[in-house]
């Protein structure tokens, strides 16, 4: 499906749904690991761009911090 929306979620959940500290996830956008969305204010970071780099780094957490 084409035009999908974009799922974003905030600092706290991203760092929630990755197994890190905010300031990891703030520290990856910087970065330009992840894309940071939103005021500025108010990060936001897609929910699926997090999902897939935590797959990605799925092998490599089997034996210690991968990501």
């Amino acid at each position: 499906m084409t035009g999908q929306r974009r799922r974003t979620v905030s600092t706290e959940l991203a760092a929630l749904a990755m197994g890190v500290s905010e300031a990891t996830i703030r520290k990856w956008a910087s970065r330009g690991k992840i894309t940071r969305y939103g005021r500025k204010q108010r990060a936001e970071y897609d929910l699926d761009e997090l999902i897939a780099l935590r797959q990605r780094a799925a092998p490599l957490s089997a034996g210690g911090p991968g990501i």
